[in-house]
C-alpha cells in the first residue's frame, strides 16, 4: 500500500509539474528547425513565421537550417529532441508523407515521432526552363524528351522532396524519360539552372518567381490543379497536355512527440494568430503561398492522406533512395 501511495504521490508531482511548465511556456527561446537550406521556399516560409510567432510569444523564435537527404536530417533532430515545445519543425507534405515511401532506411516515423502542431502554407510547383533551351510548352518538353530518352535532365531540391516527385509523376503520366539531378535544396538547384547546367526543375514558385519575373528562367507551366494567382497566364500541366497531373506541397509546424498537450494547444493558437496576421499573410501571398491554418487534428488527418497518396506515387515510379 505504500508504495502505490508513492506512485500515486510521484504521478500527481509530474502532473503538476507539467501544468506548471505549460502555464509558463514558453520563458525562453524557441528553435525553429528548417530542414532546407537559406533561401528556399521552405526557409522563406519557416523566417516569416519564426519573426510573426516570436512576436505573438514573446520570445525570441530562431531559424536553424538543417538541410540534407531531402528533410530527414532536420527531421531527426527534431524527432530526438527534448519534447518541451523549445524545438520545432517547419515539416513538408514531402517530408512527412514522401520520404516513409521513397528511403529504404528513414530515421523516424511521420506518424508515432512528432506531435502535429498546424499546416500554414500550401504552394503550387512551377515548370522553369533555363530560357537557352528553345522550349516553350509542356509539349515540347515532352517531345524532346521522346525523342532523346534520358538526355533532359531536371534538378530538384534533393531526393524525396515534392520538387523531385512532381517530376517522377510527370515522367510516369507523360511516359517521358528524364535524368532526375538532386541538391541539397532548392536554391542551389536554381543556381545551376540559371547557369545552364541543368535544363528544367519542378521548383517551388516563392523560390523560382524573382528569376521568372526577370527573365531568367522561363516558366511553361504549374502542378497544381488551380492556375497560380501570382502567374495566372500560365497553364497547369494538366490543362498543358498531362490530364489528370495534380502535384502541390503544403508546410507546417510539428512538436517532438510526447510534447505536452497544453503546450501543443499553445502553439496551435499562436499560429492561427500569425496566419490571421496582415503582414505574415502579404509578405507569404506576394510570393505565391497560399496561407491557411488548421488543427493538430487536422494536419494529423493530412499527414496520413499524404502517406497514403504519395506511397503509391513512389511505387509506380519505382524511385528509391538507398
Amino acid at each position: 500500500m505504500k508504495l502505490l501511495h508513492k506512485l500515486v504521490f510521484a504521478l500527481a508531482l509530474t502532473v503538476q509539474a507539467v501544468g506548471a511548465q505549460a502555464q509558463s511556456y514558453p520563458n525562453k527561446p524557441i528553435r525553429l528547425v528548417c530542414p532546407f537550406p537559406p533561401g528556399g521556399a521552405v526557409d522563406i516560409a519557416s523566417r516569416a513565421t519564426a519573426h510573426t510567432l516570436s512576436q505573438l510569444l514573446g520570445q525570441p523564435v530562431t531559424v536553424d537550417n538543417r538541410p540534407g537527404a531531402g528533410g530527414n536530417i532536420g527531421a531527426e533532430i527534431t524527432a530526438k529532441s527534448a519534447p518541451d515545445g523549445y524545438t520545432l519543425l517547419m515539416t513538408t507534405s514531402g517530408i512527412m508523407g514522401i520520404n516513409p515511401a521513397l528511403y529504404s532506411k528513414i530515421p523516424f516515423d511521420s506518424i508515432k515521432d512528432f506531435a502535429p502542431v498546424s499546416i500554414l502554407v500550401s504552394l503550387n510547383n512551377v515548370l522553369v526552363v533555363n530560357p537557352s533551351l528553345p522550349f516553350k510548352s509542356v509539349q515540347e518538353v515532352i517531345a524532346a524528351a521522346k525523342a532523346q530518352p534520358g538526355k533532359l535532365t531536371y534538378a530538384s531540391s534533393g531526393n524525396g522532396t515534392s520538387i523531385h516527385l512532381s517530376g517522377e509523376l510527370f515522367k510516369s503520366m507523360a511516359n517521358v524519360d528524364m535524368l532526375h539531378i538532386p541538391y541539397k535544396g532548392s536554391s542551389p538547384a536554381v543556381t545551376d539552372l540559371l547557369a545552364g547546367q541543368v535544363n528544367m526543375m519542378f521548383d517551388n514558385i516563392p523560390s523560382s518567381l524573382p528569376h521568372i519575373k526577370a527573365g531568367k528562367l522561363r516558366a511553361l507551366a504549374v502542378t497544381g490543379s488551380k492556375r497560380s494567382q501570382l502567374l495566372p497566364d500560365l497553364p497547369t500541366i494538366a490543362e498543358a497536355g498531362v490530364p489528370g497531373y495534380d502535384s502541390y506541397v503544403w508546410f507546417g509546424i510539428v512538436a517532438p512527440a510526447g510534447t505536452p498537450a497544453e503546450i501543443v494547444a499553445k502553439l496551435n493558437a499562436a499560429l492561427v494568430k500569425t496566419a490571421a496576421t496582415a503582414e505574415f499573410r502579404e509578405r507569404l501571398t506576394s510570393q505565391g503561398y497560399e496561407v491557411m491554418s488548421s488543427t493538430p487534428e487536422q494536419m494529423a488527418t493530412s499527414i496520413r492522406g499524404e502517406i497514403a497518396k504519395w506511397g503509391k506515387v513512389v511505387k509506380a515510379s519505382g524511385a528509391k533512395v538507398d
